[in-house]
């Protein structure tokens, strides 16, 4: 296939409800979507995920635009390609920016996929016909309000909580979500806001049977959460300090995690999450998907990408409505009883609704 064209539109949308984190809270989600042409005319949808500021990755908005237009698109357009995996290659002259990567990467393993009649889990090598799901639950403004969420979200059938904790609201929260909700399948994130001086009060987070306490340390650092799993009777997931395959190589060789948290974006596309995917399964270490408040497009990425047989855990991929009054795509993401269907359609299974994102565009760059 040959990419003639690529659509950029640049997106806002609005969370139901804010979301808050050690770094950060968020409400306003802008963001792109990548709509890829080949010669005849066939169509693939990416979606980014980088947020306004450098809270997650050094990654924004901007330096989405930027990476995009002035080096990615060059790189690409009119390039033939024979598979998706070329397109990791094509884009290595360009150091790390993995969002903007996984951006158009993703469009165009949905372009093959339909190109291919396949769904785009059965064009990666998925297997599972409906994942399991879990949610993720930001920090709140009192105990109550997290209990009665969580209260919540169980009787919608989520089948793994995850609570974001930060120094000063962490060991007193999971105290008391465990005394409420003893047998739920519960995990906590800390987004890198702890350090090694903080073992001692991480090692009472063993008393709380935990899934896994997530990304506890600095999030470019493996040697550390070696040196604190070693401490810990807890496993320990790591997310942000996982951005290739080599990375994941590492940290388990160094026995820095127990488990991986995979993000299409963080890691540059579904080529190297499909990658780390494999070595994982070759090593005997469960991973999930987890997500970036993605709209509809981003979703249906996950949603794909979970079907690998190795995504043994429940993921962060909800629902499209408990983000957005409405999602950019039909038909919405729905959880039934704690799992997602797969869509059987080719690609990512769902269509654009282009309405609803003429409605949240907030312009487009034609490049071809």
């Amino acid at each position: 296939m040959i990419i003639k064209k690529i659509n950029m539109r640049h997106m806002k949308m609005t969370l139901k409800n804010p979301f808050v984190t050690s770094f950060g809270r968020l409400q306003e989600k802008e963001f792109f979507l990548l709509e890829v042409f080949d010669e005849n005319g066939n169509t693939g949808w990416g979606e980014s995920a980088a947020f306004q500021a450098p809270w997650y990755t050094e990654e924004t908005v901007q330096t989405t635009l930027h990476i995009i237009r002035d080096f990615l698109v060059p790189l690409l357009l009119n390039k033939e390609i024979s598979h998706p995996d070329e397109v990791t290659e094509i884009f290595s002259p360009i150091k790390k920016n993995n969002m903007a990567k996984a951006a158009i990467e993703t469009a165009i393993w949905d372009l093959y996929a339909k190109r291919t009649n396949q769904t785009l889990g059965q064009a990666i090598g998925g297997s599972n016909d409906k994942i399991a799901v879990g949610i993720s639950i930001g920090i709140q403004t009192s105990t109550d309000k997290l209990l009665d969420l969580v209260h919540h979200y169980i009787e919608e059938g989520y089948k793994r909580l995850k609570v974001k904790i930060k120094p000063g609201y962490d060991i007193e929260v999971i105290q008391k979500l465990r005394e409420v909700f003893p047998n739920v399948l519960l995990m906590a994130d800390a987004n890198s806001s702890y350090t090694l001086d903080d073992i001692d009060l991480l090692k009472q987070l063993d008393d709380y049977q935990l899934m896994m306490i997530e990304q506890p340390l600095a999030s470019d650092d493996i040697v550390d959460h070696a040196k604190l799993q070693k401490k810990l009777n807890t496993p320990i997931c790591l997310d942000e300090s996982i951005l290739s395959l080599e990375d994941a190589r590492k940290a388990i060789e160094l026995g820095s995690t127990k488990v991986i948290n995979i993000k299409i974006a963080r890691v540059g596309g579904l080529t190297e999450a499909k990658k780390i995917h494999d070595y994982c399964m070759e090593k005997g270490v469960p991973v999930w998907c987890g997500g970036m408040l993605e709209a509809g497009i981003g979703r249906a990425h996950n949603i794909a990408l979970t079907s690998l047989p190795n995504f043994t855990l429940p993921g962060d991929t909800a629902g499209s409505s408990h983000y957005w009054e409405v999602d950019i795509i039909n038909p919405e993401i729905v959880v039934n009883n704690g799992f997602i269907d797969v869509p059987k359609g080719n690609g990512i299974g769902v269509e654009p609704n282009m309405k609803v994102i003429e409605r949240f565009m907030l312009d487009m760059v034609v490049f071809e």
